[in-house]
């Protein structure tokens, strides 16, 4: 029985001495604190990319609105160009010029319906189906006759 209270007492003891040394040692505070940094420098540096993806939302958003506005000074311009000058021919007009143009590109814009790129040339291969395919061979596919041009 006497030994099994010096293996108790030797785990305990075993167990206090790591526990205080841990705690002791400048090696362990020091990691502790370096810890502590690198966790408040990550989060500083999710905050700060998050507060510039909110800044180039914002920007983005601006940037819209203002391209709106331009579009409506523009064709106010256009307006009242044409009511305030009503004897100036069309072709010495800027803002007129500029307003079919950009009316010719938005209606190419909607007439162009993007189609899905074709990946196939001449039908489709049957790569989902069982049918095989025919494959030429070299040799057959070559010509062993000359070809000649012909005047006429």
């Amino acid at each position: 029985m006497p030994w099994i209270y010096a293996i108790v007492g030797l785990l305990v003891g075993a167990i206090l001495g790591i526990v205080i040394s841990r705690l002791t040692t400048p090696q362990y505070k020091k990691q502790k604190t370096i810890q502590k940094d690198l966790e408040s420098a990550k989060f500083a540096l999710e905050q700060q990319r998050q507060e510039l993806s909110d800044h180039f939302a914002q920007t983005a958003e601006m940037l819209d609105i203002l391209g709106k506005d331009y579009t409506k000074l523009y064709q106010h311009m256009a307006k009242t160009s044409s009511e305030l000058l009503p004897n100036l021919p069309e072709q010495d007009n800027p803002f007129i010029k500029k307003i079919a143009e950009h009316n010719i590109e938005q209606a190419q814009d909607v007439n162009s319906v993007e189609q899905p790129p074709k990946d196939y040339v001449n039908g489709a291969t049957g790569l989902l189906r069982e049918e095989k395919k025919e494959v030429i061979e070299a040799p057959e596919a070559v010509s062993q006759e000359p070809i000649t041009a012909k005047a006429s």
